[in-house]
């Protein structure tokens, strides 16, 4: 490395310098003059419109089930559909995704089904996580995407690890986790992008900047030009995009993925989205933004910005869109009355998958709950129910509880 001298104290504070949003899809669905689109076939971008449709049906049906009880919690994608699924779709189906917590799209995308996910969200006996995770925290080894932790942004530093294996193994794939603005305000993301760049990983850091951490602004969080300016500071590959514009978004990724695989050098996008939604079914957005401000957003919803765009195109009618929102509708409404009536997960799952084989001090532990449990069966009715029925309560020494 060349170094460079002044003589004279000149101070830099990174506003020389702001990073352009590449886009190419107005609101109105019509490229910009002189934009051109991706090469995007038209079963793939029917594909990319379905997926995108039925992930916000998919929300809106689950968010009205948790305000009638049904679900204890729920987060919606709603707003953000282009950057999830835009991302997703100009991934190899067998690259790795970590994501946050906000990315059903990805996996509506690569095939998970309507059933898949209400089995998680209700927590029964078919649900990939035995009902030890809570509501929307997917996971699928079948579909390449790892299973959501809760804590802030512990995925960032895992996405650099496993893209290092991939990179040992040579196999021509990559991984790409998505996180929010406030994320990349946690100490993981610097760890995971100084690794990334040191180490010259095949990762895609994909940051969804949709303008709050939960109730707090941007403009709160940091003082800096957004995320994208953050790449400089790692010798990182970077772009910034409009985020509710599919086609910037597909294009965007295209490219990051080839720099990430071909050259194994990590990239960071920053996505300029919105969340519609609130944060969570635990949040009210009317406390803390403007209703003017989210009129302005809805202008630029990403699913009508892509619906006009096929319409224009002739790759969708209206007729189709009445016909598969009515159907989706409906498969959400069975599919969710299904995963209601299956139990709950048997006891003896609780104790599984921890060790290769149960400790004795766990053993003893679990014994303790089944005598427990046995002693009040009214109160632990499922738990009762997955119990040895050879074993009655009058056998259990009524003590050891």
């Amino acid at each position: 490395m060349t170094t460079q001298y002044s003589h004279e104290p000149a101070f830099l504070t990174g506003d020389e310098y702001s990073i352009p949003t590449f886009s190419l899809l107005g609101p109105d669905g019509q490229l910009y003059p002189g934009a051109k689109a991706p090469e995007l076939e038209h079963d793939q971008a029917r594909r990319i419109y379905r997926s995108m449709l039925a992930t916000r049906i998919l929300d809106e049906r689950m968010l009205a089930a948790q305000r009638q009880g049904r679900l204890s919690f729920y987060m919606q994608c709603t707003g953000e559909e282009a950057a999830v699924i835009g991302a997703t779709a100009a991934l190899d189906d067998a690259d790795m995704i970590m994501a946050q917590y906000r990315e059903q799209g990805a996996l509506v995308y690569r095939g998970f089904s309507f059933d898949e996910f209400m089995n998680q969200l209700f927590g029964n006996e078919l649900d990939y996580g035995k009902g030890r995770q809570m509501p929307v925290h997917y996971g699928s080894r079948k579909l390449h995407y790892m299973t959501i932790s809760s804590p802030l942004a512990t995925q960032i530093p895992q996405a650099t690890g496993y893209a290092y294996g991939q990179k040992l193994a040579g196999d021509g794939q990559c991984t790409l986790t998505f996180f929010g603005e406030g994320a990349a305000s946690e100490g993981d993301f610097h760890a995971a992008l100084n690794m990334a760049a040191v180490h010259e990983v095949p990762v895609i850091f994909f940051c969804r900047n949709n303008g709050y951490a939960i109730s707090t602004p941007a403009v709160e969080q940091f003082a800096a030009d957004g995320i994208a300016p953050r790449a400089f500071g790692y010798r990182m590959h970077v772009i910034r995009v409009d985020g509710n514009d599919i086609l910037a978004v597909y294009q965007a990724t295209q490219k990051a993925r080839r720099i990430a695989v071909e050259n194994n050098k990590p990239v960071l996008i920053e996505a300029m989205t919105y969340r519609s939604a609130a944060h969570s079914s635990s949040d009210d957005p009317s406390g803390y933004r403007l209703k003017k401000e989210e009129e302005e957003w809805r202008e630029k919803d990403p699913v009508l910005r892509m619906k006009n765009w096929m319409l224009n195109k002739q790759w969708w009618s209206e007729e189709e869109e009445k016909e598969l929102q009515e159907s989706l509708r409906q498969e959400v409404l069975e599919t969710m009355k299904r995963a209601q009536k299956r139990p709950a997960p048997a006891l003896d799952t609780l104790v599984s998958d921890v060790y290769a084989e149960i400790t004795p001090a766990l053993q003893r532990q679990f014994d303790q709950l089944k005598t427990h449990i046995r002693k009040y069966p009214d109160a632990y009715p499922r738990g009762a129910q997955s119990l040895d029925p050879d074993v009655s309560v009058s056998t259990i020494d009524q003590g050891d509880s």
